[in-house]
């Protein structure tokens, strides 16, 4: 039966590690669905680090945008994470925010048609006040437009604060 579970917070809230557990309570093989593009040496060694710290159990699939591509029917996928899902979005449509929306929205709807149960992760990265740079306050409606269309059609919506999940939805 499909779910989906959308995880959100901020920057090293504990998002990633209950999207694992809560994963690991729903299956012993889950998936896990990296969304990364590996721009330099610290982000590689980052990815690095966090593949090693899951074990043999999981599957790993990379993937920079079309999610849809990989068939996760019956399984439980770990997406992580949703910002750099629509950063690579983002470059692509050389940051036009709407075109940007309309190409992840689409990606979504296609990729959750599957049966299958989807925990997101994303970011809340508006809550730090405005920027002074345009690209980033672009970015950050992208970002949370994206978060509202995920927390819409997701059964059950997290809110992770200094570790702790507290559930919103």
């Amino acid at each position: 039966m499909k779910r989906i579970i959308l995880i959100t917070g901020g920057q090293r809230s504990g998002k990633s590690s209950f999207a694992e557990k809560k994963a690991h309570e729903l299956t012993t093989s889950p998936v896990y669905l990296a969304t990364a593009r590996i721009w330099d040496e610290e982000f590689r060694k980052r990815v690095e680090r966090h593949q090693k710290n899951r074990g043999p159990e999981w599957t790993n699939i990379e993937e920079e945008k079309e999610l849809s591509r990989h068939n996760v029917t019956g399984r439980v996928v770990v997406i992580d994470c949703v910002t750099l899902w629509c950063t690579n979005f983002f470059m692509e449509f050389d940051s036009n925010v709407a075109s940007s929306l309309e190409a992840v929205k689409k990606e979504f709807d296609k990729f959750t048609q599957q049966d299958a149960t989807f925990i997101f992760v994303t970011n809340e990265i508006g809550w730090g006040g405005v920027s002074e740079n345009k690209l980033q306050r672009k970015f950050t409606d992208l970002q949370g437009w994206t978060n509202q269309y995920i927390a819409s059609h997701a059964d059950d919506v997290y809110l992770m604060a200094s570790g702790i999940p507290v559930k919103i939805k």
